[in-house]
């Protein structure tokens, strides 16, 4: 199958909007949304598109061990805070390094996986021999990361002089240099969008350039694992050894995803510290009078409709982010989210420690991967690499 094919429709790229059902405003803490991703057209036309994006299965991943009875490595490429290591981790792979510039989140990696090597660096700047030296003769199975996208175009990405280029350029870099088995990238949406599509099918032409043949790319909603929130996300996964890409298969199905209150109710009346990363914003007594008359969906604010949104009760949570320390009001309490209230949403678990201020807390939680969208992610990899590489006769795994 050609990583080219033939050009995506323009009818891909229509996306369809959010509906909403009305409530009173005043009925804040009962108030629902109806949960449809605005995603949900184009997620439909690349699951169609079998001629072009068909390379992948789906695998019940409720039904792959998390036990580790042969070393899995990973790497994890623009790591943030550790969403990918998480769940990666939990999946039962052990991580052998992870890149990452910010100072706050870089500290919080090491915190939380001491046991791993961990570079703090503009990516550009890593050297084949400090990733080798990492490495130790390991073998990377899987490598995770999402470049970010801002940016991106399709002169840009052919261009390896264009700045705009250079962290997708390193990626291919270490990718290239490493050679794992799989890669699995993590971007929004948006990104398949880009140029039409341009972008998109420039990306799978250059990993197929790199030895990824038949990459796909296709969209997540990580409330359908489990996830108590909205978060859609494009995964592009590629492999060397000319099997199927493995994706999870949905496990909730609309209408019973884990609502934001199973997360986060046990929380709203801890105090301020109670718990590791448990602050918030303080609020004047004249925002806080504000806050009170902000129904379910509306916002502090007429121009930053996403700053101080306030939650829905009864569904999985908007997507949190910190938009410049307006992060989303509590479904109930006049104030916003707590860190670890946000850290819940993206299923970090409680142990799990950021590091900085609040509000760098805020920034490294908001942008990361969802754990439990990793884990099943991880879990649909792992199943398809035992399915691939079949024991010896000497019990032993034969070697990619």
């Amino acid at each position: 199958m050609s990583s080219r094919g033939k050009a995506l429709t323009p009818a891909l790229f229509e996306l369809d909007e959010i509906e909403v059902v009305a409530r009173p405003k005043r009925q804040r803490s009962v108030g629902a949304r109806d949960a449809v991703s605005r995603y949900t057209k184009l997620r439909e036309a690349l699951d169609k598109d079998k001629e072009t994006n068909g390379n992948w299965i789906e695998i019940d991943t409720l039904n792959v061990s998390t036990e580790k009875p042969a070393p899995l490595f990973f790497a994890d490429l623009f790591s943030g805070a550790g969403g990918f290591s998480v769940g990666v981790t939990q999946a039962g792979f052990k991580k052998v390094f992870s890149v990452e510039i910010d100072n706050d989140a870089s500290n919080t990696i090491r915190r939380n996986f001491p046991e791993s090597i961990h570079f703090e660096t503009p990516i550009e700047n890593l050297t084949e021999q400090e990733l080798d030296a990492s490495l130790k003769g390991k073998h990377v199975d899987v490598m995770f990361g999402g470049p970010p996208c801002q940016g991106f175009s399709v002169a840009g990405l052919r261009n390896p002089n264009d700045p705009r280029n250079v962290l997708f350029k390193e990626y291919i870099r270490i990718v290239k240099h490493i050679k794992p088995d799989f890669v699995v990238l993590e971007n929004v949406p948006g990104i398949l969008t880009m140029e039409g599509g341009k972008v998109y099918r420039e990306i799978i032409r250059q990993f197929a350039e790199a030895g990824y043949p038949n990459m796909t790319a296709r969209i997540l909603e990580a409330a359908t694992f489990g996830v108590p929130q909205l978060r859609t996300r494009a995964i592009f996964i590629g492999n060397r050894l000319g099997v199927p890409n493995p994706y999870p298969k949905v496990i909730h199905a609309r209408g019973e995803y884990n609502t934001i209150e199973s997360a986060i109710e046990d929380m709203k009346h801890l105090p301020r510290f109670a718990v590791p990363n448990h602050e918030w914003t303080e609020h004047s007594e004249k925002i806080e009078k504000r806050i009170a008359q902000i129904p379910p969906g509306g916002s502090l604010y007429e121009t930053f409709r996403d700053a101080y949104k306030r939650q829905y009760r009864g569904v999985p949570s908007m997507a949190v982010k910190e938009n410049h320390g307006g992060c989303h009001v509590h479904y109930e309490l006049d104030r916003v989210l707590s860190a670890r209230e946000m850290a819940r949403l993206q299923t970090f678990p409680d142990d799990f420690f950021f590091t900085g201020t609040f509000k760098r807390a805020y920034w490294q939680i908001g942008n990361a991967v969802p754990c439990l969208m990793a884990k099943h992610i991880a879990l649909a990899v792992k199943q398809q690499l035992a399915t691939t590489r079949k024991p010896n006769r000497s019990g032993s795994r034969a070697k990619p």
